[in-house]
């Protein structure tokens, strides 16, 4: 039915690629539903002294459930962009989950330890020194890009965690447009859903997000290998 001619073929194509970011950002959602919990009773509660009975719930779920169904959320975007066929996207995304979910687990409490002490820094840093309260929001935006670029890397290439850890602060460092791209894309797209596309949250913003970051990086890295190629 892709082959479809015309405005008919068109919808078709539409609905399809609606279908996709629909689901998958439904399953990640889903599977987070515990973290979501957490955050919004965080966010309810506020970082009181209360503050620690949350800590030990968001240390747990990060590594154990939010970076496997990340990455699966990203590998299952791979397969679009490389145009893999999927029989289905619901079973393909668990098996990504599930596919060398150790790896995944133990990754995701090395980010979880990187994040934890921009946390603890950048909270200290905003009651005392103004800039350095700026230097270490413009570190965590940096951070956030360097996570991405994990999980473009994780689902792309076959490396051990501590090579991918490293590989993915080269190609945050080293690439600054591939970066800027990266970062400004998807602090549009929160920004968009958090103030005028409510709708966009439930049903698109986070496979959305997935898809720009790793067809970002997919390009960069074709541009990478063609030049590598030339050079020979």
């Amino acid at each position: 039915m892709r082959d479809l001619p015309g405005l008919t073929g068109a919808l078709y194509v539409f609905a399809e690629w609606i279908m996709r970011f629909s689901t998958a950002n439904i399953l990640w959602i889903i599977v987070n539903l515990p973290l979501l919990f957490v955050l919004l009773s965080v966010y309810i509660n506020g970082f009181g002294p209360g503050f620690v009975v949350y800590l030990l719930p968001l240390v747990l779920l990060i590594p154990a459930v939010t970076v496997p169904s990340t990455v699966a959320l990203f590998a299952t975007a791979r397969e679009w962009i490389l145009q893999k066929d999927q029989s289905s996207i619901t079973k393909t995304y668990f098996f990504h989950m599930k596919a060398n979910y150790r790896k995944n687990f133990l990754a995701g409490l090395a980010l979880l330890a990187l994040w934890l002490v921009w946390l603890v820094d950048i909270y200290f840093f905003k009651q005392s020194n103004d800039f350095m309260a700026l230097l270490f929001t413009l570190i965590g935006l940096g951070l956030f890009v360097y996570t991405l670029n994990f999980f473009s890397l994780c689902v792309h290439y076959r490396m051990k965690t501590r090579t991918l850890l490293k590989n993915a602060f080269f190609i945050t460092l080293g690439n600054p447009l591939l970066s800027l791209f990266i970062l400004v894309s998807n602090m549009s797209l929160f920004y968009v859903s958090a103030t005028r596309l409510y709708f966009l949250i439930p049903l698109f913003t986070v496979s959305i997000s997935a898809y720009l970051s790793f067809l970002a990086f997919y390009r960069f890295s074709l541009k990478m290998q063609k030049k590598a190629e030339s050079s020979i």
